[in-house]
């Protein structure tokens, strides 16, 4: 950037830094012509080719604009555009060119913008802009009222801070700027001395005022006069004090219409008056009012911190506010007022709002990652981001790319670049067509059989090109276009904005870890992120994000909090007790209709904050009827982990740990009474939870749709009528879930005395150790002397395993890498040797008809749409097998390991085209004898194997001997 040094008239030097002009060609017109350049856009409706000949009805086609720019002896006619903006910048591009004006070599220098400047100055200071609605003129008329020397004293900072074009030049002067709004105001100052004849300049003040008053007929015109009424307005704010020792707080400004709103201001922060106050610029949306304001600093503080990103080894050196510079993404010294009051373009009245604690904290949340979604939702104590997004039917609140895109701006980066990539269908590369690709160690000739072809993300309208893919890659650049990070998952998805909508869930999971574990090495972050799909640019990414570690302050009754807990949890159930809740009651009967993962969730809920010993309570939060699809993360872990465990109907009363401060003073309502609790006595929150009903995941409504009784019910009596046939006495189930299996057993007669289940859930293992206690201490007459569940995979060996008389596996494999699937039947046949083992996986073939059944039946549109473009029954599915394939598959594992096998299924008829709706192949040994000695289960482990164990007891009943 060349640096210049300027000389203004009774000044001395003034250094500068340049930044070229990008001006689009329309600002280039309007700084050349201003008002003498005239736009006229009209609409051109295209004409539209009937898909019907001879239909009467006119049919409209698509709207386009065409633009004709009148300048001085120039006039431009532009061709059709489908916005009007582009019509606009295509006239005023095509003047540009006629008047042989280049953009790219007419950069205005350092004294070009100077000049322009002092002209802005000057007519900012005229009559003719006194008479306008522009929101200085409304400081121009409060300043008129301050008392003494001060009146019609202007602020410095009040110019730099409402004139968008002074505002522009200043940072064209120096970028700077942009990032510390006091470095304007010498800038500014310099420019207003060139105007010694008509404006005051206070450099003591830093103020700038009319030498001349303004004549009365302008100044107290009917357009622009102010009310006479001395009533004062009563206008509450937020104090952020620059030392994080002291705690946020509630102020009340006390305004008066015969007096100036900076001057009170300047009076709340112990300075002089209003001409040393600085602005920040306007947080939240666009249209708000809400900034900060802060004393300007001593000038000998102008070399230091220039740039919030420059603060690496101790940003709070100094004075500088680290919570009001995180909010603004500007150096802000010394204590703060965040206000929502000033003059606007709406109204020449002074506009003022109320700013509560509860919204400053609302204000924070947002700036994290998933704070968007949680506010989007209502519901900051019991909603977070999900970790997948399945289909836009079960999505509720935000998108994940509105989410991104609104984190981007919150922290003054530049909107995510979002790049879509069409990819033809796998089966022109791949032999299996219904294989779900991950573009993992590609090879070349693969990649030569993808046809990449960019394409814009659009939001939720989906390009539904017949035989295509769609993955998606996001980079994140900071202002000034530099790459922080990059994320090109191998994913693919049907839909466009599916692969979009699972990107930005990749990047904004990867931000939340970052969030949350301020402080973590650089290696765990960047290993993260490779498993993301995320490349990383520390340095720069990290220059953004200095002051993140400054804004939380979540002391308050944090030691008190985690002593009460420790207490509470000593003996409560591991599965529960790591999502911290504790204190668990459950209340109504058990309808038998639990939730299982891809289920729409029905809840109502309330979260109250509680104190030990005292009956204080607050409530936080509370919802009637809320919604979450159950398995992605939509909720706080404490929430689901309980909810789980209900069925429809019932209620649960829990308590949790206290999470950091600014979520709970961000969802209650009196956040004077909270901090108060908090800081006085022990607190956690209480939840009360209903759960009202439960849509099941789309896989479940298909089969529904076609079958009664279910499939998945048909599946267990398919299992059960073999077990009880075999005569077994041991039994486990690999992939147990919920336990339906093993609670449908309970039901019947049967020679088992031992039963055991295993799943890496530990939310369902719970559940199904719940259902199997109650059953098995109600029956005392049953056999089963023993039942376990096991939290592990069931491509692990455990010795306790081995050896069974009979093993299941239903609906188990597809949920697996097909490798992952092969394995297991590696381990089970070879290490684990059942004496029988029943394998069910969807039949591949039938989908078509299930998801024209479920299509009939469906009232939502968009998952109608879904269901018909769905690869598989579930989101969840990594492959779906043809009965030649899992033919191929089982026949290859019994011949391998001595078993014979046979097929069978449910839902359809054997013979009869595609088969049945759920393959099953039954292995049985081809050994006369059990494998291994007294393997009946008793968990002795096989000759020769690894004694290793690989699977962490869960529950465990043992039946007492009074009973056997």
């Amino acid at each position: 950037m060349p640096r210049e040094e300027l000389k203004m008239e009774g000044q001395g030097s003034v250094a500068v830094t340049v930044r070229k002009m990008n001006l689009t060609p329309k600002a280039i017109i309007h700084q050349k012509f201003g008002p003498k350049a005239c736009y006229t856009v009209e609409e051109v409706q295209e004409p539209t080719q009937s898909e019907c000949p001879g239909l009467c009805i006119p049919q409209k086609g698509p709207s386009l604009y065409r633009c004709r720019l009148e300048l001085p002896d120039v006039l431009i006619v532009t061709d059709t555009f489908k916005k009007k903006k582009e019509a606009e910048q295509s006239a005023a591009e095509m003047a540009l060119k006629k008047l042989g004006i280049h953009p790219a070599t007419d950069n205005p220098t350092a004294m070009d913008l100077c000049d322009a400047l002092v002209q802005r100055l000057k007519y900012l200071f005229s009559e003719e802009f006194l008479s306008s609605s522009h929101p200085l003129t409304g400081h121009l008329r409060g300043a008129s009222r301050r008392a003494g020397d001060l009146c019609g004293s202007v602020p410095s900072s009040v110019f730099a801070t409402f004139d968008t074009k002074l505002s522009n030049i200043c940072k064209s002067l120096n970028p700077k700027v942009d990032s510390n709004p006091f470095l304007a105001l010498p800038i500014i100052t310099s420019a207003a001395t060139r105007l010694s004849s008509s404006v005051l300049v206070s450099e003591s003040r830093l103020s700038l005022q009319r030498l001349s008053p303004y004549p009365p007929e302008v100044f107290y015109s009917s357009s622009v006069q102010q009310s006479d009424s001395s009533e004062r307005i009563s206008v509450d704010a937020i104090y952020i004090p620059s030392s994080l020792d002291e705690h946020v707080r509630q102020v009340t400004l006390h305004l008066s219409s015969s007096g100036y709103y900076m001057d009170i201001i300047a009076e709340k922060l112990g300075v002089e008056n209003g001409d040393r106050i600085l602005l920040s610029r306007t947080l939240g949306k666009a249209s708000s009012e809400t900034r900060l304001y802060f004393a300007a600093p001593g000038y000998h503080l102008l070399e230091v911190s220039s740039d919030p990103g420059a603060v690496k080894d101790n940003p709070l050196e100094g004075s500088l506010n680290a919570r009001a510079s995180y909010f603004c993404g500007q150096v802000v010294h010394g204590d703060a007022i965040m206000a929502s009051l000033g003059y606007t373009w709406r109204s020449k009245d002074l506009f003022h709002e109320n700013l509560t604690l509860q919204l400053y904290y609302r204000l924070l949340v947002s700036t994290f990652p998933g704070g968007t979604y949680k506010l989007s939702r209502e519901a900051v104590l019991a909603a977070e981001l999900p970790s997948r997004f399945t289909t836009k039917a079960y999505w509720r609140g935000s998108f994940p790319k509105e989410v991104l895109s609104t984190f981007c701006r919150l922290h003054r980066l530049s909107e995510p670049a979002f790049s879509v990539i069409s990819l033809p269908s796998p089966e022109n590369c791949l032999s299996r067509v219904h294989k779900k690709v991950k573009l993992k160690d590609t090879s070349t000739s693969e990649m030569e059989c993808l046809n990449e072809r960019p394409t814009n993300a659009t939001g939720e309208t989906d390009s539904m090109e017949s035989g295509s893919t769609f993955r998606c890659e996001i980079k994140i650049y900071s202002k000034r276009r530099d790459l922080l990070m990059e994320c090109s998952p191998t994913d693919l998805y049907k839909k466009q904005s599916d692969s979009v909508h699972n990107a930005s869930l990749k990047v904004l999971s990867w931000l939340t870890a970052y969030f949350n574990n301020f402080g973590i090495p650089l290696e765990q972050l960047s290993s993260y992120g490779e498993n993301l799909g995320i490349q990383l640019y520390p340095e720069l990414f990290f220059r953004e994000f200095v002051l993140y570690p400054y804004v939380g302050d979540n002391s308050i009754g944090r030691n008190a909090e985690q002593k009460l807990l420790e207490s509470k949890c000593a003996d409560m159930l591991y599965s529960l007790s790591e999502h911290g809740v504790f204190s668990l009651r459950v209340e109504g009967c058990d309808s038998g209709a639990y939730p299982s993962n891809g289920s729409l969730l029905c809840v109502s809920y309330s979260v109250i904050l509680a104190t030990e010993g005292k009956e204080m309570k607050e409530l936080l939060e509370q919802k009637d009827e809320f919604e979450f699809e159950m398995g992605t993360g939509a909720v706080v872990s404490s929430l689901e982990a309980v909810v789980t465990q209900l069925s429809v109907g019932q209620s649960a009363l829990f308590n949790t740990r206290l999470p950091p401060e600014y979520f709970v003073l961000a969802a209650g309502t009196d956040s004077g009474r909270i901090l108060s609790f908090m800081s006085s006595h022990n607190c956690y929150l209480q939840y009360s939870v209903s759960l009202l009903h439960v849509t099941e995941p789309p896989e479940e409504r298909m089969e529904q749709a076609l079958f009664s009784p279910p499939l998945s019910k048909q599946r267990v009596e398919y299992a059960v009528q073999h077990i009880r046939n075999s005569s077994a006495a041991s039994l486990v189930d690999f992939g147990c879930g919920s336990g339906s299996l093993l609670d449908s057993l309970l039901d019947y007669p049967i020679s088992l005395e031992t039963i055991v289940g295993v799943d890496i859930s530990r939310k369902s293992l719970s559940r199904a150790a719940k259902i199997l206690h109650s059953k098995l201490a109600a029956n005392t007459d049953i056999a089963v002397k023993s039942a376990i569940l096991y939290d592990g995979s069931i491509t692990v060996h455990d010795p306790r395993l081995c050896g069974f008389d009979i093993a299941t596996c239903l609906e188990v494999i597809e949920h697996m890498e097909e490798e992952d699937a092969s394995l297991f039947g590696d381990v089970v046949l070879s290490y684990f040797r059942p004496k029988i083992l029943i394998v069910s996986t969807p039949n591949y073939e039938y989908n078509v008809i299930l998801q024209k059944s479920a299509g009939s039946q469906e009232e939502d549109s968009d998952e109608k749409v879904h269901s018909q473009t769905c690869k598989f029954r579930n989101f969840d599915h990594k492959f779906e097998w043809t009965r030649q394939q899992f033919s191929e598959w089982a026949c290859q594992l019994a011949e391998k390991h001595n078993y014979n096998v046979v097929f069978g299924g449910v839902g359809g008829t054997d013979g009869v085209e595609p088969g049945f709706a759920s393959q099953i192949a039954v292995f049985k040994s081809k050994e006369a004898r059990l494998v291994e000695e007294g393997a009946s289960g008793d968990g002795a482990s096989a000759t020769g194997m690894d004694s290793e164990l690989g699977y962490n007891v869960i529950w465990e009943w043992k039946k007492s001997s009074d009973e056997q």
